[in-house]
């Protein structure tokens, strides 16, 4: 296939994919139009044989870890953990909808950063919702919260978000030290989303709730905790020792599953449901598709464009193209561009692509997998999302969290060093 076409053709089946995974018509999975698509890009010489295989070798230790994350997280919430999480922050906030506002960007940063973007999405989401009612709060304000946070509070440690993954074995760091860097740009992302939370909804805070007894709060889960607490340990462990951390993740996936299998709480079958292996499909497909476009010339524009060096001027522009590229493609496809092309300018310029796709993505719908999914959760709640509104709110949040991330990493550069 010549040049041109090949390049026609690997962009019509990004936006294909792309679509499909917004609009998922007929509420078909992602896979369904992403595993085709790659198919067609492998069989019309799109993508070559090498290229291909080589990119599911990249991806395919990335897909492990988040299967064995999205089974940790899974079997966190069969013990109990998010059930507790409700009681402590509706026994916290004690009928102030600003205080359980404080309560959600606590556990959900928390939660980000530990369990992974999607335990935010998938399981915290709801039990904020559920938290809002019952105290008569409105809930969009920590609806809204989740959906961010799931996004800018996944900077912290490599395990946090699948694009932290990919950034950790571009940057060269270890475990620790990608986490010294990042632990300031995190909480300066976090705490600018918590001032413009703050101002942007304070008429739904300032509106009335209710401090109701809820009786007894749920017994917290030790078990789950220490799981928890020990597969991190083992990440630390890992990554010292060169081993890769999906290992670790994987120990503590099948403690709890097999504890959930012994107890009966859960079957062979829920355990494969667990790991989402239709959206594992879905990942190392569109890795396919996004090496088709960038094989065919979109790496050699962006290169064109992207500053060099880690200066503070370079780290901005790194990050703003960064988070522009992920609301046009989808901030996966983003980070699989952009690393080559920033990783020749060092560990700095890894991580400024990474503040970019994980920040950004709170400006559009389709600027991140989880925000999409956060969407249809939502949507099961019978709570509308205003599009106009999500913007906005996303207008004013990511250029204030990206550029305050951005100083931070710059100056974290020059005091811990890489």
């Amino acid at each position: 296939m010549n040049t041109p076409l090949a390049e026609a053709l690997s962009v019509v089946l990004l936006v294909a994919v792309l679509a499909g995974a917004v609009v998922r018509p007929f509420r078909l999975p992602e896979a369904v139009w992403a595993v085709p698509a790659a198919g067609i890009a492998l069989l019309t010489g799109a993508i070559s044989l090498d290229h291909a295989r080589a990119e599911a070798e990249r991806l395919g230790p990335v897909v492990g870890f988040l299967a064995a994350v999205l089974v940790l997280a899974h079997f966190c919430d069969v013990e109990g953990l998010f059930q507790a999480c409700g009681a402590w922050m509706a026994s916290w906030a004690a009928g102030r909808p600003g205080r359980l506002l404080t309560a959600v960007f606590a556990l959900a940063s928390l939660i980000t950063a530990v369990l992974s973007l999607d335990a935010t999405v998938v399981l915290l989401t709801p039990v904020a919702f559920a938290t809002a009612a019952r105290m008569g709060a409105r809930p969009k304000p920590h609806l809204y919260a989740c959906t961010h946070l799931s996004n800018t509070a996944s900077l912290l440690l490599p395990v946090s978000n699948l694009t932290n993954l990919l950034a950790f074995g571009a940057a060269g760091l270890s475990f620790t030290r990608f986490a010294a860097l990042m632990v300031l740009p995190w909480l300066v992302a976090v705490a600018a989303e918590y001032a413009v939370f703050r101002r942007f909804f304070r008429h739904d805070l300032g509106a009335g709730a209710t401090d109701e007894d809820h009786g007894e709060p749920p017994r917290l889960p030790l078990f789950a905790l220490v799981t928890v607490a020990c597969t991190l340990a083992g990440f630390v462990v890992a990554s010292a020792f060169g081993i890769d951390p999906a290992w670790s993740a994987a120990a503590g996936a099948l403690v709890l599953a097999v504890r959930g299998l012994l107890r009966r709480r859960a079957t062979p079958l829920t355990v494969v449901r667990a790991a989402a292996p239709s959206f594992l499909a879905f990942v190392l497909a569109l890795g396919v598709v996004v090496r088709a476009v960038v094989d065919n010339g979109l790496a050699s524009a962006l290169g064109q464009v992207i500053p060099g060096g880690t200066g503070l001027p370079a780290l901005l522009g790194v990050a703003a193209l960064a988070a522009v590229l992920a609301n046009l493609i989808n901030n996966l496809p983003a980070v699989l561009v952009l690393l080559p092309l920033a990783a020749p300018s060092g560990p700095g310029a890894v991580l400024a692509v990474l503040l970019g796709v994980n920040i950004g993505p709170n400006l559009t719908y389709a600027g991140s997998l989880a925000t999409l999914l956060w969407r249809r959760i939502v949507h099961q709640h019978d709570h509308g999302v205003d599009l106009k509104e999500f913007t906005r709110l996303g207008a004013i949040a990511v250029p204030t969290a990206l550029a305050g991330a951005v100083v931070a990493l710059w100056a974290s550069l020059h005091v811990v060093g890489t």
